[in-house]
């Protein structure tokens, strides 16, 4: 009988070629993939909550994957910690219901994006360094709009294989870490690839006052790529969480 396991995990982005196995490149799927098939001497295949870019670190991912062993979850969390690279944490395992499924069955997720606005060797790698002036009250009028947004086609990578470009964003907001630290934290119950990347780089052009706040819901509402702002660096990116 096959039992379905998730595996909650962390990993340090930079690295890899993202989440997603890929023909030339390092992957965090492979990793755990490799790493559980060896443990339990058979072919495993990882199934994730979604699919971070290149570059994307994660606080939390969610993967799911199918056998016929049994086996005890806290001591395969820690076989797996033995084997995984030390950029990759397993936190725990659990058995859950053959119709769950990590990336289906998620009901929302939350990435946060930091941004540091003064010089900083300690953020240099895990945030995005800005020098402008910008109006986090104004960015933070334009972010509230998404709330009632329904089509993220403005914020989608361009030749997507996205079958709809349609998200339910629940929070979209700037908050203050330190006197010159902020990050964006936004859930939605799906996320396009590169949207969140592509929905800072536009507020933030809203910050620098380079876009007013109508032209903002204009790019929102045109639904073209090509308008909206330019996609910020991955480094600065973490999936923050998945709810089931």
């Amino acid at each position: 009988m096959t039992n379905r396991y998730f595996v909650y995990l962390s990993y340090d982005g930079t690295l890899y070629h993202g989440w997603q196995i890929q023909p030339n490149g390092r992957s965090v799927q492979e990793m755990l993939q490799n790493a559980l098939s060896l443990i339990l001497r058979e072919t495993v295949s990882v199934v994730g909550a979604g699919r971070t870019d290149s570059g994307v670190h994660a606080r939390q991912m969610v993967a799911h994957f199918d056998t016929e062993k049994s086996f005890d979850c806290i001591n395969l969390s820690y076989k797996l910690n033995r084997i995984l690279p030390a950029d990759i944490s397993v936190s725990k395992i659990e058995r859950v219901d053959d119709d769950m499924h990590a990336r289906f069955s998620a009901k929302s997720r939350t990435y946060h994006y930091y941004i540091h606005t003064c010089k900083d060797p300690f953020c240099r790698y895990y945030s995005c360094e800005l020098h402008y002036d910008l109006d986090f009250n104004k960015m933070n009028m334009a972010a509230r709009h998404l709330l009632d947004v329904e089509d993220f086609g403005a914020f989608c990578k361009s030749h997507s294989d996205a079958k709809t470009t349609l998200c339910k964003v629940y929070e979209a907001e700037w908050i203050r870490d330190g006197e010159y630290r902020w990050h964006f934290r936004i859930s939605a119950n799906r996320f396009l690839r590169n949207m969140v990347r592509a929905v800072v780089g536009t507020l933030i052009d809203v910050g620098r006052n380079r876009i007013t706040l109508s032209e903002f819901d204009d790019i929102v509402a045109g639904r073209n790529r090509s308008a909206a702002g330019e996609s910020m660096p991955g480094n600065a990116l973490f999936l923050e969480n998945v709810e089931y």
